[in-house]
């Protein structure tokens, strides 16, 4: 089905989100910003019944909030700088996706490799009561690791949730059981510690499943990618659609700015001038090593490299993620995991598992982004609050603007809460309803693991190995592409899968296409699928996937070319070189592709 195109004044043809915005341009709400954050807000006011509009220059969760370590996490280090409301609600979150989002956010056992006892315990001290650390760096050892860790549990009420939602308690484990278990660790170590935190297998599709929710909540909900806010004004706020150029001149009761890194630069667009940021880069790599993802046996390894930077490595998805890094940032520039921190990256993994090799050709993606940090005098990156605020101010007209300075991916269902309570109060108007415990999409009615094989042969037809691919990459929503694969593979006679990604079939990207806000060939290779993240993305499987979705939107073969050459330059932007792209002739090399 071909979604409906209006004319616009300018003879361009608009995308219906855009022509929608100019056919009602009046709304209670706008937020600009499409991160896990700005998403949150959306839901949460749909649900309160808002007539709330979100705009992001970009696609949903394409920015900061793809570059995550893809953890849910209550922030174990933050107990040093005595971030403990931040903590506290933190793991209280984490324990509510693993109930709401079970499709997207599992268990995570984490562990720490400990090569000392005492260290550290003289720095902590210092560190928790000024926020600022030694200039000397002295790595934390296992007393000051296990003090850290049992109050961890206490916030995280481990072991004592009665859903079945909360975690193991924290445990410790001698060397040589240590070794056992993870028989490729450095054999320097001493002891181990595990604790538990939780995955998000898919964060890109977590935020989207939530901008979804709010679209089915509220008529009045509306949603429009690739739009950017570029002024205000008396008569309202204009956008611009970042694909056709079209502009339309809203006018919303009150805006929030909840674009993140570019809080202070979307404030300087609307007339407001704010100094409230102060980020750092975050970046990753993913490889494609086997035995490396074999070593780590199902567990995040969590641990302090050389230079004190907390650091990860991480299984997902049959590949394993390294990072992160810890840098200033300006976000006037584009993000971009450099050489240096592929060394870094490279070095840290020798450290934790040295006979096990990492080289740059087992790199299938990389990618990086900027932390919404506020502006701090702190004598590290790492000492920089991660806690947020929120800011009001006024726009021409008297619209009243709230931004939002910092938050974190963890804590989005109840940042969304408070930012929605303040918007609220501004309104006076009351809260209906609270987002905790509302089920996140594909969340919705997902079996428990002994009730998956009952649930599958009543919801989804066909094969239940499909299925049981098709519940894992959806939840429940997997249902619909189920039964679409049983219309299409009915009535018409074609390959049930994709010839460049047999992991995926032609329905399922039509569906994809239909139901989930693809606006670019890039948003489905880069977040509504884990093609880009494995490495799987080769020209060929491009241009037949840039076929499949420009049936669904109606692309010419013109923009279905310019689509494909679009993820190329942004994965040559990504990669630096460091990969070279085939072309059509040929056989491809799988080529990845990380948002700018």
């Amino acid at each position: 089905m071909t979604p409906r195109r209006t004319t616009t004044p300018g003879g361009r043809d608009a995308r219906p989100a855009v022509a929608a915005l100019r056919e009602r341009p009046d709304c209670t709400v706008l937020i600009i910003g499409g991160g896990i954050n700005g998403v949150a807000t959306f839901r949460d006011l749909a649900l309160q019944g808002v007539d709330v509009t979100l705009i992001d220059r970009g696609d949903i969760a394409a920015a900061t909030s793809a570059a995550s370590s893809r953890m849910i996490h209550g922030g174990l280090r933050y107990l040093e700088n005595g971030e403990f409301r931040l903590v506290k609600e933190a793991v209280a979150e984490r324990n509510g996706l693993l109930a709401t989002a079970p499709h997207c956010v599992t268990p995570l056992p984490t562990t720490i490799p400990i090569h000392q006892v005492w260290s550290g315990l003289g720095s902590a001290p210092r560190r928790f009561l000024t926020g600022h650390g030694s200039s000397r760096h002295a790595a934390r050892g296992a007393v000051l690791i296990k003090a850290g860790l049992t109050l961890y549990d206490e916030y995280s009420h481990a072991g004592l949730a009665p859903d079945g939602t909360g975690v193991p308690r924290h445990s410790f484990t001698g060397r040589v059981q240590s070794l056992e278990d993870l028989p490729d660790l450095d054999p320097s170590i001493i002891c181990t510690a595990t604790y538990y935190d939780a995955a998000v297998r898919a964060p890109e599709r977590l935020a989207l499943e939530m901008a979804l929710d709010a679209l089915a909540t509220h008529p009045g909900a509306r949603l429009a990618t690739y739009v950017e806010a570029t002024g205000a004004s008396s008569a309202g706020v204009e956008v611009r659609d970042v694909l056709t150029g079209d502009t339309v001149t809203l006018r919303p009761r009150l805006v929030v700015n909840a674009s993140g890194p570019w809080t202070d630069l979307t404030n300087a667009a609307l007339g407001e001038a704010t100094a409230f940021m102060g980020g750092t880069k975050g970046s990753h790599i993913v490889v494609d090593n086997p035995a490396l993802h074999e070593a780590c046996r199902g567990r995040e390894i969590f641990f302090e490299n050389e230079d004190g930077r907390i650091v990860l490595i991480h299984p997902q998805h049959g590949r394993v993620i390294l990072g992160t890094s810890d840098i200033p940032a300006d976000p006037r520039e584009p993000a971009v995991c450099t050489a240096e921190e592929i060394d870094y990256f490279i070095d840290l993994a020798a450290r934790v598992f040295p006979g096990i090799p990492v080289t740059r050709e087992q790199i299938v993606h990389r990618f990086a982004g900027i932390r919404p940090l506020p502006a701090a005098d702190a004598a590290s990156p790492g000492e920089i609050p991660r806690d947020y605020r929120l800011v009001t101010s006024e726009l021409p007209g008297g619209v009243p603007l709230v931004s939002l300075v910092g938050g974190k991916w963890t804590t989005h269902r109840a940042l969304g809460e408070k930012i929605a309570d303040q918007v609220l109060e501004l309104l006076g108007r009351a809260r209906r309803t609270s987002t905790r415990g509302v089920p996140v999409g594909g969340g919705r009615d997902y079996p428990r693991p002994d009730d998956r094989p009952e649930w599958i042969a009543a919801h989804m037809p066909g094969d239940d190995a499909r299925a049981g691919v098709l519940l894992d990459r959806y939840g429940t929503r997997g249902a619909e592409v189920a039964a679409l694969e049983t219309r299409t593979f009915a009535w018409f006679d074609e390959a049930r899968t994709l010839r460049h990604a047999p992991g995926y079939t032609r329905a399922e990207i039509q569906w994809i296409a239909r139901t989930e806000r693809v606006a670019r060939l890039a948003d489905l290779v880069q977040r509504r699928t884990q093609l880009t993240f494995r490495g799987e993305v080769t020209v060929p499987l491009l241009e037949e996937l840039a076929k499949v979705v420009g049936r669904e939107l109606g692309w010419s073969r013109k923009r279905r070319a310019a689509e494909v050459e679009l993820v190329l330059e942004q994965a040559r932007a990504a990669r630096a070189g460091d990969v070279a792209l085939t072309g059509r002739s040929g056989q491809a090399s799988p080529t990845s592709v990380t948002p700018s």
